[in-house]
């Protein structure tokens, strides 16, 4: 078997619209597979727990995307649904499976098919534990760490959506104007000057101690001939030396009682930074106290990393029984940290009377770091319900002193439950961006869900998250649907970010010219701080390719599904292609809108399948789907009696007369009314007035400007040029209408995008037939795989099949195919241009114009 072609998808998507996170893998199954007993046996023998399957080609092709979910599931990662589905190729499938890392999914996929291959050919695969390793070791890189995934949990059971943001490992959550955005535990609420002042350790204690708060007395030095006077000032031994800089526990010595002591202190502490911290010494346990926005929400005892004598094992041989618990492993891959021995530990050790080959006695107590952090293989236990009442009301002061928005306030004291006032206790440091670990995975107690009060905090309740998303797409019509509804809402003094096939909007500027209407250009949108609205045409390649750039829409709009781009992606047929169209349906919210056209079939049998409310649109208002629909209760948009109107609890409320919008070309362009009927019924149903869509839609011109080659029109004195992105039987179709309507000479200049069927490009021959009284056949720059002239001759040959003798002629260059039709255009009459290139097609025409 033979991988042709692996994809990520990151949204709601072809294959599932509540699994966004899926990998599609092309595969040539190359045959049969032979000796089916050595594929069984030995697939048993690696992964005993695989589900089996019948060996055909289907059924092997299912059992690769089963291999690649049970190597992510032994490698740590949670992953369940898998699917299989033919191709139109012989011996191709697609093999589909969940991933919960990209690289991980891609990592399994090859494994997965090399496991297949090897088991085919010897009957053993001797890669696995490789193969496990690398997955975790990939998992490892990929993830978030434990406090990011707490909140990022949180906000998904708040549905609450996020996006990563590729820097520094900030996440968005929430889109557009609503968004928020968190590194680790700092959110954008904290304050750079508490987190500065928080970092500067010595500063901290300056004032809270001015606060009245009780903090160790401490100096901090830069040279060790200042070590001794600082140990005075500090009132004498014991000490605790540490990096005034430092985190995690590095280079901080405790409980210093001899001047040999302090300066090998003070040296490891200067590794980490210049300048050294000495303070006088606390003895009692280690607390982490959890303030979110002014609240105590967890409170953790820190135990550093120790072993317990059994009388027969040396500390070795300990450590090692220690670090095989299967919720140690390194850094925040699980629960624990494995403990691992450096010169630190052995002078902990040695200060206690033991070395690694020391054998303790039963039930003796051996420390082995300094301090209790858990990322040195310490362990935390839940104290949240034993902390004093004054102690809490001490450490929501602490933070509002300080004024982190969270904060990690450590405590010395012997009993957390007595007030420390009454224990000597005291706050030893006020964290910037603590670790939640400690709380959400303690060793010992309950977990607490620390990231509920952060979103919380972020997103109080009834505060909006998520700025309105409507989502467009069909085979025609998408662009100008789409500039229609960003006009109407930009009429409101909203910011709009729109995208369509020619470009990214923010307002009225430009972000990015192009085809964008692929999940990426969604999220610049959606990323975007300013953007108060989302209007987002989204075509067929982007769900293909990646799924959907957003996880649910409030209103989404299908225009129409009519036969283009057939043949590609493994969309073979029109039904194809409306199951690849409705996914944009599927992930409407529950309580938003499906706008779908009622005229065409495949269309209105989409709502069947959506969780949200329908909506329809209609050039004809008797139509029996449309009555019946708004008999029930529901609403439609539909043109009647000339006028563009709204369908609703028995009531018709008229927008306005087709005539007098102009993008209908005065009522003439009937797929224009369609467009519009989409964009008054999605525009109505986001609250908008009728008054003010009234008001826009009389301001909406089919122009160069408004809407670039879609229906421009364009006087050039003795004759006039109508330049639209018809690039399919359907497209010509709908603007057949207005150019036959047309009092004179109709000359086109036409052509046909390479990837398309041979049976659709000679369709477009055959439909120019009957619009135009000659043409010139012209071909794109980007042939799309064809060979020059391929595409003009396929045209050429639907001419001829309805009219051996229609006047035509070739001109391969799209510009010089058009000045020739500018140049033979007599008087009245019209010239239409189906482009590739639209702006240069307008550039072209506006010189000829002046």
């Amino acid at each position: 078997m033979k991988i042709l072609k692996t994809q990520a998808l990151r949204g709601p998507n072809f294959w599932h619209i509540d699994r966004h996170r899926l990998i599609v893998l092309r595969l040539d199954m190359e045959g049969n597979i032979h000796h089916p007993d050595r594929f069984y046996s030995g697939l048993s023998r690696c992964l005993p727990n695989l589900p089996s399957f019948p060996l055909t080609q289907e059924g092997v092709a299912l059992t690769v995307a089963e291999i690649a979910l049970e190597l992510q599931r032994q490698a740590g990662m949670p992953v369940e649904f898998a699917t299989v589905r033919a191709t139109a190729d012989r011996d191709v499938y697609n093999c589909v499976f969940e991933y919960h890392y990209e690289e991980c999914g891609r990592y399994a996929a090859r494994a997965a098919v090399r496991m297949c291959q090897d088991i085919i050919e010897t009957g053993a695969y001797k890669e696995l534990t490789e193969d496990l390793a690398d997955l975790r070791e990939i998992r490892l890189d990929a993830q978030l760490g434990p406090s990011t995934e707490s909140i990022i949990a949180e906000a998904k059971a708040k549905k609450i959506p996020w996006l990563e943001l590729g820097s520094r490992a900030m996440i968005q959550l929430g889109y557009g104007i609503y968004q928020k955005r968190i590194q680790a535990t700092l959110s954008d609420r904290s304050s750079i000057l508490a987190v500065e002042l928080a970092c500067d350790k010595e500063g901290t204690k300056r004032i809270l101690k001015d606060s009245g708060i009780p903090v160790p007395r401490g100096t901090v030095i830069k040279s060790i001939k200042d070590l001794e006077d600082g140990i005075i000032d500090v009132g004498g031994f014991p000490v605790v030396i540490k990096p005034l800089d430092g985190n995690h526990g590095r280079g901080i010595t405790i409980d210093v009682r001899t001047f040999l002591e302090a300066e090998d202190a003070f040296e490891l502490a200067q590794e980490v930074s210049d300048g050294v911290i000495i303070e006088k010494f606390h003895r009692g346990k280690d607390y982490r106290v959890l303030v979110i926005d002014g609240h105590v929400v967890a409170v953790a005892e820190r135990v550093p990393a120790h072993v317990t004598g059994d009388g027969r094992s040396t500390l070795s041989q300990l450590i090692e029984i220690t670090n095989k618990d299967p919720r140690r492993g390194d850094g925040h891959d699980n629960v624990l940290t494995r403990i691992v021995i450096d010169q630190t530990s052995q002078d902990v050790l040695a200060r206690q009377g033991f070395s690694l080959d020391s054998v303790p006695a039963q039930g003796q107590v051996v420390y082995l770091k300094a301090t209790a952090n858990l990322s040195t293989g310490g362990i935390s236990v839940d104290r949240t319900d034993e902390i004093h009442p004054e102690n809490i009301w001490l450490c929501q002061r602490v933070a509002r002193i300080i004024g982190l928005d969270i904060a990690g306030i450590d405590i010395v004291t012997p009993d957390i439950k007595q007030p420390i006032r009454d224990t000597d206790g005291v706050i030893v440091e006020v964290n910037a961006a603590p670790g939640f670990r400690m709380h959400t995975a303690p060793s010992v107690g309950i977990p607490r869900n620390v990231g509920e009060p952060v979103i919380d905090m972020l997103f109080p309740p009834g505060t909006p998250c998520r700025i309105p998303i409507i989502a467009v797409t069909g085979t025609n019509g998408k662009t100008t649907t789409t500039r229609l509804i960003a006009h109407i809402f930009k009429q409101l003094h909203r910011v709009v970010g729109y995208t369509t096939t020619d470009g990214i909007y923010i307002g009225d500027w430009v972000v990015e010219k192009g085809d964008t209407t692929g999940p990426y250009s969604a999220q610049v949108i959606l990323r975007d701080p300013t953007v108060e609205i989302a209007v987002l045409e989204t075509a067929r390649g982007g769900i293909l390719r990646s799924g959907l750039g957003f996880d649910r829409s409030d209103i989404s709009i299908v225009l129409n599904v009519q036969a283009d781009h057939l043949g590609s992606g493994d969309i073979d047929t029109i039904e194809d292609l409306g199951e690849l169209k409705s996914v944009v349906v599927k992930a409407v919210r529950p309580g938003g809108y499906a706008i779908l056209n009622a005229e065409d079939p495949i269309v209105a049998g989409m709502a069947r399948n959506v969780v949200a409310e329908v909506a329809y649109f209609s050039l004809d208002p008797h139509l029996s789907l449309v009555k019946e629909h708004v008999r029930q209760g529901g609403i439609a948009a539909v043109y009647e009696n000339g006028y563009l109107s709204i369908l609703k609890q028995g009531w018709t409320i008229r927008v306005e007369q087709a005539n007098l919008i102009p993008l209908t070309l005065g009522g003439k362009a009937e797929f224009m009314i369609q467009n519009c009927l989409a964009a008054v019924l999605a525009t109505y149903l986001q609250g908008v007035r009728v008054e003010d869509i009234k008001k826009a839609l009389t301001t909406f011109v089919a122009s160069a400007d408004q809407t670039p080659g879609r229906m421009n029109l364009f006087n050039l004195g003795r004759f006039h040029v109508l330049v639209d992105y018809a690039h399919n039987p359907a497209g010509y179709r709908a603007v057949s209408g207005f150019i036959k309507s047309w009092q004179g000479e109709k000359i086109g200049v036409i052509g046909a995008p390479g990837d398309r069927r041979n049976s659709d490009i000679e369709e477009l021959g055959e439909l120019a037939v009957e619009m135009f009284d000659r043409v010139i056949i012209k071909e794109d720059c980007d042939l799309r795989g064809r060979k020059p002239e391929e595409t003009a001759g396929l045209i050429c040959r639907g001419i001829t099949h309805i009219s051996p003798n229609f006047p035509y002629q070739v001109i391969l260059a799209e510009e010089e195919a058009i000045q020739k039709a500018l140049a033979i255009a007599p008087d009245r009459s019209l010239v239409v241009v189906f482009p590739e290139k639209v702006d240069k097609t307008i550039e072209l025409i506006k010189a000829a114009m002046s």
